[in-house]
């Protein structure tokens, strides 16, 4: 559940997280604040590691009190083979949450071999996240190649 405020910008290996794997974004990232009255600041390390990147940061000076999510999930599930001569495609599921509960959910859909959006979501930072979690989908997903290829 990342903040839906932050606009990652690149990884962020360093932060304090003991399973970074396991961060909603798939791993830590840098970027800015996109707030109102805050955007384009940059957050320090500790509120990257304690806001940013996990959603819910009512103890985030510049969340503002109107908003319409608190936190955006995300989910991956991908079809490894082209089905009806249709290139593979990984379909990226979101919920939009407030206070705990689902404000929007929906997917967005990815084509991997164009290496394109063809679902993309309207909020563009809703879209900038879901791109920050594929990459790290991808990513984890290319690491684990090898090692099935060694367990077959």
């Amino acid at each position: 559940m990342a903040c839906p405020f932050f606009m990652p910008t690149e990884k962020f290996d360093n932060g304090g997280w003991a399973h970074p794997s396991r961060l909603p974004l798939g791993c830590g990232w840098s970027g800015c604040c996109t707030a109102p009255g805050h955007d384009g600041e940059s957050p320090s390390v500790q509120e990257l590691e304690q806001f940013c990147n996990l959603g819910y940061a009512e103890g985030c000076p510049r969340l503002p009190r109107e908003r319409r999510w608190d936190s955006v999930r995300f989910g991956a599930r991908s079809t490894l083979s082209a089905q009806n001569g249709a290139n593979p495609r990984i379909h990226v599921r979101y919920v939009c949450e407030r206070a705990h509960l689902p404000v929007e959910h929906g997917v967005m859909e990815f084509d991997v071999t164009a290496a394109e959006w063809l679902k993309c979501h309207a909020d563009s930072q809703v879209q900038r996240l879901a791109e920050c979690f594929l990459a790290s989908y991808l990513q984890a997903k290319k690491c684990q190649e090898p090692a099935q290829a060694v367990a077959g």
